[in-house]
């Protein structure tokens, strides 16, 4: 990748340089986002009040369903009404949880100098998560093991567009799914340094996953430092059920952020109308919100969601349509009009391979989502068959996807603006620039140039091997997996984590399928 937010770098034209550029390849992470662009407020004050008021109206009068008996008694005593698992919320009430939401945190990852603002315009992006199958580098489609998990935590720490390794990239089949969740949190911590998810797949897990951060980073450190990021997904519509909320106690009580993520399918679970939609998921979204301050006051929480609509044809989610683009704009708005950082998903396909259509889903949704101001960017990199697999050439070109898009919003950079114009009274009418010191000097971070996009003539193209964007991306990523290095972990740390690992998997029955337990 070659942003370069904060110095230049020179470099003669031609093969031996770009050999040498190869040899000498950059990982070092972007810093977080600052977005610069402007963002798109598609509705007015008085429609954002509108989307307000109809879902508070929603919580008084609708109420959300908290199957939960922890979460009905909290609510009971924070004073609402509930009638059997139904919380109906009153506006005043719901507002005054969410005021001491943090507007902004920092994220603090095991190499200091990869630590992350979120929230206004500071923005990450994070890898997909959940495929239960990969297509490898074979461009073979087949289930995950722990090796392919980590292959791609690997490609995450080595492209510097992406500021995190998520966690479950993929879902590991060689190992049982009861224990899973601590070899998943482990493969995070040891094969980058950049910051990760923790698992919410049950109240336990996420507890695991506490005690692993406190190992790692210090448990008083945790008290005062977000270090990871739990996702919990609500059920729409307007249900939440208790291994979320089992989950997000357990991140919460440790001051860890959590996505408070309604899962939206447009149509199914949402009337079929972008508007009303929105309202839905926006009480549902807050309803969690204002839960996560009552668990802990001011521990940092985000406005999440996952968009998709639904085909009518089939019942299929699809990606890239233009109302899932609405509703980021109109998602952004409200989670602005809140004071609340926000989570969104990015280059997601719907295709069965990495061809046009993914191309074409996944630019659609990336453009959409960096002018929405969105700040959890999910989803970033790999996503293709509605999530079913992480395709690993597609996470290639999706993680340089990002890092145009983040070129793209540093917008216009102008501290060489009179050097540059000089250029034009040295070259004059009917010259060219090609071989000017200020061009030579500065081209590089003057202007883009993909690694993965091709624009020789067609005769390079062919004698190169008429390579299409699959096969370079696969044979970019064997290139990257053979430079790795590790990032070593702290020996008396790591011997730490598998101890804990291995008394935990003791405990565990492996033979749990379910989960439901731990």
């Amino acid at each position: 990748m070659n942003v370069q937010p904060a110095k230049t770098r020179s470099r003669a034209g031609g093969r031996s340089a770009r050999r040498t550029l190869r040899s000498t390849r950059d990982i070092t992470m972007l810093p977080g986002l600052s977005n610069r662009l402007p963002f798109c407020e598609l509705m007015d004050g008085a429609h954002v009040e509108k989307i307000d008021a109809a879902s508070m109206d929603i919580l008084e009068n609708v109420g959300v369903i908290f199957r939960d008996d922890i979460a009905i008694a909290d609510w009971k005593r924070a004073g609402a009404k509930v009638v059997g698992d139904r919380v109906y919320l009153d506006r005043g009430l719901v507002r005054a949880l969410i005021a001491s939401i943090p507007s902004d945190f920092t994220y603090r990852a095991r190499n200091p100098a990869n630590n992350v603002r979120l929230g206004g315009r500071h923005a990450v992006f994070v890898p997909m998560t959940g495929a239960p199958y990969l297509r490898d580098l074979d461009d073979v489609r087949r289930n995950p093991t722990l090796g392919d998990l980590a292959m791609f935590h690997k490609l995450s720490h080595m492209s510097p567009a992406l500021h995190s390794t998520a966690h479950h990239i993929v879902e590991p089949y060689d190992h049982p799914i009861s224990q899973r969740h601590l070899r998943i949190t482990y493969s995070s911590m040891k094969h980058s340094d950049k910051m990760f998810m923790g698992m919410t797949t049950s109240p336990k897990n996420a507890e695991d996953v506490m005690e692993m951060c406190a190992v790692l980073f210090g448990e008083d450190f945790l008290e005062d430092h977000p270090v990871t990021t739990g996702n919990c997904n609500g059920n729409s519509p307007l249900v939440w059920d208790e291994t979320m909320l089992g989950a997000m106690r357990a991140f919460c009580k440790r001051n860890q952020p959590v996505l408070c993520s309604p899962f939206v399918l447009g149509g199914a679970n949402t009337p079929a109308s972008v508007p009303a939609t929105v309202a839905q998921l926006n009480a549902e979204a807050l309803s969690a919100l204002a839960y996560t301050q009552f668990i802990r006051k001011g521990t940092p929480a985000i406005y999440g969601h996952y968009l998709s609509t639904v085909s009518m044809k089939s019942g299929a989610p699809m990606a890239g349509t233009p109302e899932i683009s609405l509703m980021n704009f109109m998602i952004g708005q409200m989670a602005r009009f809140y004071g609340v950082p926000w989570r969104t998903s990015n280059t997601l396909g719907g295709a069965k391979t990495f061809d046009a259509q993914a191309g074409y889903e996944s630019a659609t949704t990336l453009s959409a989502v960096m002018h929405s101001g969105a700040n959890y960017i999910w989803h970033s990199a790999g996503w293709n068959e509605a999530g079913m697999h992480c395709s690993v050439a597609k996470f290639i070109v999706d993680a340089e996807q990002c890092a145009m898009a983040y070129r793209m919003a540093q917008g216009p950079q102008w501290d060489d603006f009179d050097e540059a114009l000089a250029a034009v009274s040295d070259i004059g009418p009917g010259g060219h620039y090609l071989g000017h010191p200020h061009t030579l000097e500065n081209f590089q971070r003057a202007y883009f140039m993909p690694e993965m996009f091709d624009n020789n003539s067609v005769e390079q193209w062919v004698a190169d091997g008429s390579k299409e964007i699959t096969e370079r991306a696969l044979e970019h990523a064997r290139m990257l997996l053979s430079e790795y290095k590790e990032p070593k972990l702290d020996e008396a740390k790591n011997e730490a984590l598998l101890d804990y690992i291995a008394r935990r998997e003791r405990e565990i029955p492996a033979a749990d399928a379910l989960n439901q337990e731990y």
